[in-house]
């Protein structure tokens, strides 16, 4: 609420502003725990987050969570799924062109291993609060790192913090709005969830 504030109200850029601050508050931790406890630089999270104001909902995310939203389907009957969210997994074709478009020179940015798509070998999702070993090259170079990092060494943050936000305008005919991990759509399409 307080960047909605600063803002004259809810939008996009006040949902990125908290999605820095956030991010930059978390790092800022890491920083000074780093020494006592250096696992704290691998530990992050996904993030999805909604809000609605003047009928409009803003869905925010990192990470693999999604929402979906439920709305009548044609003539009022059934429920139709909408995704209203993009899930930043380079188990996906374009997400995976994505990071590779954005690390032209490290051949190792996203490579298959234990049976998924990785980036860097380690991690699945592209987007993500915390998980500063991936975004800092100072904290990636702990020892106990090096069982993971594939042999190009960082040089620069391969995951990031950004989120991707839908702004959609809320109608009569929307039902309601499911938030999940990846647990329930690994599991349920999205059809089968709003139904």
């Amino acid at each position: 609420t307080e960047f909605a504030s600063e803002q004259g109200g809810m939008s996009i850029d006040a949902i990125k502003k908290a999605f820095h601050a956030t991010e930059e508050e978390f790092l800022h931790l890491v920083k000074g725990t780093w020494l006592k406890q250096p696992k704290i630089a691998s530990v992050g999270s996904c993030c999805l987050v909604g809000a609605i104001a003047n009928n409009k909902l803003y869905v925010a995310n990192l990470g693999d969570s999604r929402a979906v939203l439920g709305h009548r389907g044609p003539n009022g009957r059934g429920v139709v799924a909408e995704r209203l969210s993009n899930d930043h997994n380079v188990a996906d074709e374009a997400v995976r062109k994505e990071v590779i478009q954005q690390h032209p020179d490290d051949s190792q940015i996203v490579v298959y291993s234990r049976g998924v798509w990785r980036i860097k070998g380690i991690i699945q999702i592209s987007r993500s609060f915390g998980d500063a070993y991936l975004k800092k090259p100072e904290f990636a170079r702990d020892p106990i790192f090096q069982q993971y990092v594939c042999p190009v060494p960082l040089k620069r943050a391969v995951i990031t913090a950004v989120p991707s936000i839908k702004v959609r305008q809320i109608g009569q005919q929307d039902l309601f709005v499911i938030f999940a991990s990846d647990g329930l759509w690994e599991q349920l399409t999205d059809k089968a969830a709003v139904e």
